[in-house]
C-alpha cells in the first residue's frame, strides 16, 4: 500500500535529499532534475485528467505523462535536451516508487529521442607530441603547463579533476593519484614515468611561486598562487594547438579522448579503460570502439590496393 504524502514541501525536500545523498548526483544534475519536476508540476496544475479533475503530478499515468512530454518537446528541438528532460521525469517516478509513494512506475514504457552519438575528436600521437613540444619550458609557466598536459593526456583526467587535484592525493612513490571524480566517486589513476618526471620539475618551480595559504594543497596554481580555473586550462590548450599548427577543434577533454583511444588502439582492455576514465557504465566507454572502427576503415580506404586503384581512377 502506498504511503501518504504529508505535504508537497516535505516531499520535494525528500526528493532533493534522495538525489544528492542516495543517488550521489552532481549539483548540476540535481538542479536539472528539479527544474524538470517544476515543469511537470506546472503542467499538472494547468491540465485536467480523464475525470475532469486537475492532474496530480505524483499519480499521473502513462498517457498523461506522454501528453506532457509531447507538449514539452514541441518547443524543444534539441535531442540532447529532450533526453535530459525525459531522464528527469524517470528519476522522479523512480524516487516515488522507491519510497513507496506509488505502487508502479508509469514511466517504464515512456520513450523519447535516441540521443545520437557523435564520435569525439581525437588527436594523433604526432599531434600530441607537437603540442608538448610547443610548450616553452623557459617561461615561468612552462613546467606547470607540461605537467598538466602530461596528466590530461597520460592519465585521462577531466579538466575539473585536474584543477581540483590535491598534492596530498598524489603518491609519486607509489606511482598513482587518488582522483575525485563526478559526485563523491573516487578512483585510483596510475602516473606514467613521464608525468612523474614533469610533475617533479613543476614542483621545483612551484616552490618559488607565491602560493596562497588556502592553495597550498592545490597541485596547479596560477602566477598569483591561486587555483587554476577551467577557463584558463582551456585557454592554454587552445594556444598550444595554434602554436602546434593543429586546426582541429580541441579542448582539454580531447586529450582525455585521445588517452582512451590510444590505449584501445594499442590493445588495452575496454574494462580497464572504463576504470581509468571513471565511467560508471561500460556503454559510455564503448564509444571509443567506434572511434577505433572509424580509424580501421580509414586505413583500409587509404592503404588497400583495391582502393588505391579507385583513387587513381583505374578500372
Amino acid at each position: 500500500m502506498a504511503k501518504t504524502i504529508t505535504s508537497d514541501e516535505a516531499l520535494l525536500r525528500e526528493y532533493h535529499t534522495y538525489l544528492r545523498l542516495e543517488r550521489s548526483y552532481s549539483p548540476n544534475t540535481v538542479e536539472g532534475y528539479e527544474t524538470d519536476l517544476a515543469k511537470l508540476r506546472e503542467y499538472a496544475s494547468t491540465h485536467t485528467g480523464k475525470n475532469g479533475e486537475p492532474l496530480d503530478y505524483v499519480h499521473m499515468d502513462f498517457e498523461e505523462l506522454e501528453a506532457f512530454v509531447f507538449d514539452r518537446f514541441k518547443e524543444i528541438k534539441s535531442e540532447a535536451t529532450q533526453a535530459r528532460i525525459l531522464a528527469g521525469i524517470h528519476a522522479w517516478y523512480r524516487f516515488l516508487l522507491y519510497k513507496d509513494y506509488i505502487d508502479q512506475d508509469p514511466t517504464e514504457l515512456l520513450e523519447g529521442p535516441r540521443k545520437s552519438k557523435h564520435l569525439p575528436t581525437v588527436l594523433s600521437l604526432d599531434e600530441v607530441n607537437r603540442m608538448m613540444a610547443a610548450i616553452d619550458l623557459s617561461t615561468n609557466e612552462g613546467h606547470r603547463n607540461r605537467a598538466m598536459m602530461e596528466m590530461l593526456y597520460g592519465s585521462g583526467l577531466r579538466v575539473s579533476e585536474l584543477v581540483n587535484l590535491q598534492l596530498s592525493k598524489i603518491y609519486l612513490n607509489e606511482h598513482y593519484m587518488l582522483i575525485e571524480g563526478k559526485g563523491p566517486k573516487q578512483r585510483l589513476v596510475p602516473l606514467s614515468p613521464v608525468a612523474e618526471e614533469r610533475f617533479a620539475y613543476w614542483m621545483q618551480e612551484r616552490s618559488t611561486w607565491p602560493v596562497k595559504p588556502e592553495s597550498r594543497d592545490i597541485a596547479f596554481v596560477n602566477r598569483y598562487g591561486r587555483p587554476l580555473t577551467r577557463v584558463m586550462v582551456f585557454t592554454i590548450v587552445k594556444r598550444l594547438c595554434a602554436e602546434a599548427g593543429i586546426t582541429k577543434t580541441v579542448s582539454p577533454h580531447t586529450l582525455r579522448h585521445s588517452f582512451a583511444t590510444h590505449l584501445l588502439q594499442n590493445g588495452a582492455d575496454l574494462r580497464v579503460i572504463q576504470q581509468l576514465l571513471g565511467h560508471e557504465d561500460l556503454a559510455t566507454t564503448e564509444i571509443y570502439t567506434h572511434v577505433n572502427i572509424a580509424d580501421l576503415r580509414k586505413a583500409v580506404l587509404q592503404y588497400h590496393p583495391a582502393n588505391q586503384k579507385k583513387i587513381k581512377g583505374e578500372k
